[in-house]
C-alpha cells in the first residue's frame, strides 16, 4: 500500500541534472507527493542554509537471508536514521523501499534499493531524476572491506573501488562520480576465504559490536553533513575514524 506524504513548505527552484533522462515510470508507483528543490536563503548570523534535498541511499539485499550481513550494513544505516529521525519507510518507488522526511529543516529521502546490490543504479537514477536531486546530495551508504571494521569515512567523490553497487550507480548516472559516500568498514576477507562468502557472512560478536558503535556515531555524522555540508566537522570526523583503533 502507498501512503500520501506531506512535506513542509519551502521555497522551489529549477535545478538542471545534466545527462541523465527522466524515466518513464507507471501511474500508481510513485509516492503522491514530491520533494521539492529550493535555494540558499541567508541565516541571521550570515551564513547560509542549503535547502536542497538528500537522497540517502543505503546499498545492501533484500529478504531475510541477508539481514545482518557484512554487505547489508549500508541498509543498516538507513534504518538508524529513520529510527533516529522519525522516518518511516513505508513507499516502493523505483524498485526501492523509500522514506520521505527531514533532518533539522532539510528535505531527505531515505533509500534501501530492492534490486540486489549489484544492480542498485536502476533505483538510485529514477529517484534522484524524480525528485530533482543534484549529484552533490546523492549519498551512498555502503560496506567498505579497505577499512577497518567499525571505521566510518565520507567523501564528497570517488570512484567505485570494485564495489559493484557503487559501479552500478555510477554506470546509471552516465559515469559520473561527483556524489558523496558514507563508508562503512567491514575489513578484508581473513585468509584465503572468498570475498564473497564474507561480504554474505554474518559479524562475530566482536564485529558486531563495533558495527553497532559504528552506526550510532554515524547517525550524528549524517546530520552534520546534511545541515552543513562538507565542513571542518566532517574532516576532523574521519581523522577521528582513521586512528578509532589505532591511537597515536
Amino acid at each position: 500500500m502507498l501512503y500520501a506524504i506531506s512535506f513542509p513548505k519551502i521555497c522551489i527552484t529549477t535545478v538542471s541534472y545534466p545527462k541523465i533522462k527522466t524515466p518513464c515510470l507507471p501511474q500508481g508507483h510513485l509516492a503522491s507527493t514530491r520533494l521539492r528543490v529550493s535555494a540558499s536563503l541567508p541565516e541571521p548570523n550570515g551564513a547560509k542554509i542549503e535547502y536542497t534535498p538528500w537522497l540517502i541511499v543505503g546499498l545492501g539485499n533484500p529478504g531475510n537471508k541477508y539481514h545482518g550481513t557484512r554487505h547489508n550494513v549500508g541498509f543498516e544505516m538507513i534504518d538508524r536514521i529513520s529510527q533516529a529521525e522519525g522516518i518511516l519507510m513505508n513507499t516502493i518507488q523505483s524498485k526501492a523501499l523509500i522514506g520521505i522526511g527531514s533532518i533539522g529543516e532539510i528535505p531527505v529521502l531515505l533509500a534501501k534499493p530492492q534490486t540486489y546490490v549489484n544492480f542498485s543504479g536502476e533505483s538510485v537514477e529514477p529517484l534522484a531524476v524524480y525528485y530533482q536531486v543534484p549529484l552533490r546530495h546523492i549519498l551512498l551508504v555502503y560496506d567498505e572491506m579497505s577499512l577497518p571494521n567499525g571505521v566510518l569515512r565520507l567523501q564528497p567523490k570517488g570512484g567505485h573501488g570494485h564495489h559493484n553497487g557503487v559501479k552500478s550507480v555510477m554506470e546509471h548516472l552516465d559515469g559520473r562520480r561527483e556524489f558523496p559516500r558514507f563508508c562503512i568498514g567491514i575489513g578484508n576477507p581473513p585468509g584465503t576465504m572468498d570475498m564473497k562468502a564474507f561480504l554474505l557472512q554474518k559479524f562475530s560478536v566482536v564485529e558486531r559490536e563495533q558495527v553497532d558503535a559504528a552506526l550510532e556515531q554515524g547517525v550524528e555524522a549524517m546530520r552534520t553533513l546534511v545541515l552543513e555540508g562538507f565542513s571542518s566537522r566532517i574532516t576532523r570526523f574521519n581523522l577521528g575514524q582513521k586512528y578509532k583503533y589505532n591511537k597515536v
